[in-house]
């Protein structure tokens, strides 16, 4: 085990923060303008992710989806509830606003699924159907749930037309390509559409743009902002990276989910603050320097978190 520890650490793990890093520093040079790093996002999140989700989802069958039927129930229970925990907690330890409280949610209750899930998952445990399950189940519940609930959450105080935020934040994450593009692979696998083999490649050879650009984008976007460190970083960071994948881990083998399955929906609620909720916060002008603090400190403690979490989950599922 431990060789395989130092394998995953080695071949896995560090090549993603050199990336990373690589994105950091050119960011800080200036090497790419601030329209180029929002191409870079937008490559990502409307192209080359969703090409990801749906050619890995519609190789599935009906009878893994219902075989899986316990792995979505619990991802979409387990993020909201959480979601929802973290919501109250920043406003009741922190005396944060409304507001702010629902940013902190986005970034402290929210895995950054999109960006980074295929580029840690994908190395560790392959590019089978399952990988594929577990990112675009995950990827659907945080795009199409967790982040309207938090836009219109921050957005209430506004006073808007009754139901008009809570409509618009749905149908606003229904239109974006990562979240339509997983369900419309679902709605596929369901009704026993199958996508020709001939399609095939196509998807794939725009799915695998996806990893090494998004980590790269991660990196040019974390170079904008100042980090900072207080107690309130330390805590988000410690929900993000010790506390939901402890809940998933422990809800996970007691309802059974097979021990592969288990490992990687606990590595994917494991990984570091949704960029979205970066995103969200400097469109508002809110939470904007916790919220990028807890991202850089939580991408940093991931070093250390997701060998830990594979380790355990495939002691404790074995």
């Amino acid at each position: 085990m431990e060789k395989l520890m130092s394998h995953i650490l080695v071949a896995d793990i560090i090549p993603i923060f050199v990336v990373m890093i690589l994105g950091y520093v050119s960011g800080k040079k200036n090497a790419f303008t601030p329209d180029q790093t929002r191409s870079f996002n937008k490559l990502v999140l409307d192209y080359a992710l969703p090409a990801a989700l749906f050619i890995s989802i519609v190789k599935a069958n009906r009878h893994m989806l219902f075989e899986n039927l316990g792995l979505t129930i619990l991802s979409l229970v387990g993020l909201v509830a959480l979601f929802m925990l973290s919501y109250f907690t920043c406003q009741w330890f922190f005396k944060r606003s409304a507001g702010e409280g629902a940013v902190c949610a986005l970034i402290a209750g929210s895995p950054t699924i999109g960006f980074l899930g295929f580029a840690v998952l994908d190395p560790i445990f392959g590019t089978g159907v399952e990988t594929g399950l577990v990112i675009g189940i995950v990827a659907i519940v945080v795009n199409a749930v967790t982040i309207p609930i938090g836009l219109y959450l921050l957005t209430k105080g506004s006073k808007p037309k009754e139901g008009e935020k809570q409509e618009n934040a749905l149908v606003g994450a229904l239109k974006e390509p990562v979240v339509w593009a997983p369900i419309l692979a679902v709605i596929f696998v369901l009704l026993g559409i199958r996508v020709p083999d001939g399609f095939a490649p196509t998807f794939d050879l725009l799915a695998k743009v996806n990893s090494g650009v998004a980590v790269f984008a991660a990196g040019l976007t974390l170079s904008a902002y100042s980090i900072e460190f207080d107690k309130e970083i330390i805590y988000n960071t410690f929900f993000k990276l010790v506390l939901m994948p402890a809940v998933f881990l422990f809800v996970g083998l007691a309802i059974g989910l097979k021990s592969e399955v288990l490992q990687m929906l606990v590595l994917s609620v494991a990984l570091p603050p949704a960029f979205s909720g970066i995103i969200i916060a400097s469109k508002y002008s809110v939470y904007t320097r916790t919220g990028t603090s807890s991202l850089a400190v939580s991408m940093l403690g991931f070093i250390f978190a997701a060998p830990f979490w594979i380790y355990l989950s495939r002691l404790l599922s074995h």
